[in-house]
């Protein structure tokens, strides 16, 4: 439990407006005159107890410990929705907050199932766990909770011994369970995950279930995300908690690590739009990796492969939380907010969004194309990141020079410069006017009419003059 309490808010004491010191030129202290003088002896004992307190923090719980962090400020101020719990409570931040009470009893039911399924008694579980009482049954209460919500996916909540028409523990409940996702990945939502695996053990008898949990979750949140890179919970490192085991199920499959020194920044981007990329004559291609962030340009053809994503409304709510998680864990490298940006700088309008739908790269059920241009160029406000250390920082160095190349041979000669006014032409008649079937069919029947209407013109020109030319003959005659 050291790892959760460490994760826990510390309340310190503010020091009083009194303390505050103002040195004016001669080196006095300037004190408010309605509070009380506090002696410098005073201070320094005070300042010396919370600087022993903060030496004592860091020694038993350092920052390698933590489990459970808060959102940082810079993040949270954007949109403070995103990252609070709608439904349901889990772990110590948001526990006990009014509009989430009403899953209480819930979770007390789903307590009661298990020790009556199990034969244990209550005392199993508290005896445990060496901690506060409070934070114990606020633990083994939502830690309960979340592990049976991934056995009834798992296994079928029947087989656990609930009624079909259980308003949670069912199938009727899947309305529950999609908001229960949303509030399973948010950051500050998290139960640590050896509490679920040691849970779980108590239940089956068999302590080493950190793998069986790893596993659950990802059955659990299967149906939010797109296809997905095989990812062995039994085998690989799980995490802290289940949006890491999430976190590391995104993650590409081939990571480079290798450093170079040629990259320059293009103007603070990863790469140029969608738009301009196009003009440059480099094409867009699905590719059918299991994950969404295997993103490969092959620089022979001048084709930048980029594989499918499937975007919804709870998108917007797992990439902040998961870049949330980037920002705050110091052992993480940030891939996902790596591949948030490169989508950022990709696209840059709606005509871009409708290009990358049509060539079925993206897939979203949301009212417009702008929806998703704008969601990409929100995600990433406040967010601190290094160009340098992104895992698509070769991707983008091979784009860019193959975008600079073809600029500087396109502007060799006049030909090049026609070519490069026609990809741009062209990019704009194929995003703008020819993006669907029925604009192709208007198009054609508008040529057909003005050639016809042109042909009668110049035959009914024709028949005048013919005419004209019959009646000058019938007057010589």
């Amino acid at each position: 439990m050291a790892a959760v309490a460490s994760g826990l808010p510390k309340v310190q004491q503010e020091p009083s407006e009194a303390l505050r010191i103002v040195a004016d030129n001669n080196g006095a202290e300037n004190v408010p005159k309605d509070e009380p003088r506090v002696s410098s002896s005073q201070s320094a004992i005070s300042m010396k107890e919370q600087l022993e307190q903060h030496h004592q923090d860091d020694a038993e719980g350092s920052w390698a410990k933590l489990s459970i962090y808060r959102i940082p400020n810079y993040l949270k101020d954007g949109d403070k929705k995103t990252y609070v719990p709608q439904i349901v409570s889990l772990g110590p931040y948001h526990h006990g907050k009014d509009h989430l009470r009403h899953m209480d009893q819930h979770k007390w039911r789903c307590l009661r199932c298990i020790l009556e399924r199990s034969h244990h008694e209550i005392g199993l579980y508290i005896d445990s766990m060496k901690e506060q009482r409070q934070l114990v049954q606020m633990m083994v209460l939502d830690g309960c909770f979340v592990i049976e919500l991934l056995q009834g996916v798992a296994e079928g909540f029947e087989k656990l011994g609930y009624p079909s028409n259980d308003p949670v523990f069912s199938k009727w409940g899947s309305i529950f369970k999609i908001l229960i996702q949303r509030d399973m990945i948010l950051l500050e939502n998290q139960i640590p995950l050896f509490i679920l695996a040691w849970l779980l053990g108590l239940q089956l008898g068999n302590p080493d279930q950190e793998g069986r949990v790893g596993k659950l979750v990802l059955e659990f949140f299967d149906p939010i995300g797109s296809e997905r890179v095989e990812f062995d919970p039994s085998r690989d490192r799980c995490g802290l908690h289940c949006l890491e085991v999430l976190w590391h199920s995104f993650l590409p499959s081939s990571l480079t690590q290798a450093r170079t020194t040629r990259w320059q920044q293009y103007q603070d981007k990863l790469i140029p739009c969608l738009t301009e990329l196009m003009e440059a004559g480099i094409k867009f291609k699905r590719t059918f990796t299991e994950n969404f962030g295997d993103i490969q340009f092959k620089v022979e053809y001048g084709i930048l492969e980029i594989p499918y994503i499937e975007i919804h409304p709870g998108t917007r709510s797992i990439f902040l939380n998961l870049i949330a998680f980037e920002q705050s864990h110091f052992d993480c490298r940030e891939h996902i907010t790596s591949y948030v940006m490169f989508m950022h700088n990709l696209i840059n309008s709606f005509e871009d969004v409708r290009y990358l739908c049509k060539r079925q790269i993206i897939n979203h059920c949301l009212g417009s194309d702008a929806e998703v241009a704008d969601l990409f160029n929100l995600l990433c406000q406040e967010v601190v990141f290094d160009i340098q250390d992104s895992y698509l920082r070769e991707v983008c160095i091979k784009v860019i020079d193959y975008y600079r190349w073809k600029h500087i041979s396109l502007h060799i000669s006049w030909r090049a410069s026609i070519a490069q006014k026609w990809n741009a032409w062209r990019a704009i008649l194929k995003n703008k006017y020819f993006d669907n079937p029925w604009s192709i069919i208007s198009f054609m029947a508008a040529t057909v009419l003005l050639v016809l209407t042109f042909l009668q013109a110049l035959y009914a020109v024709w028949l005048l003059q013919a005419a004209f030319l019959i009646s000058y003959i019938v007057k010589i005659i």
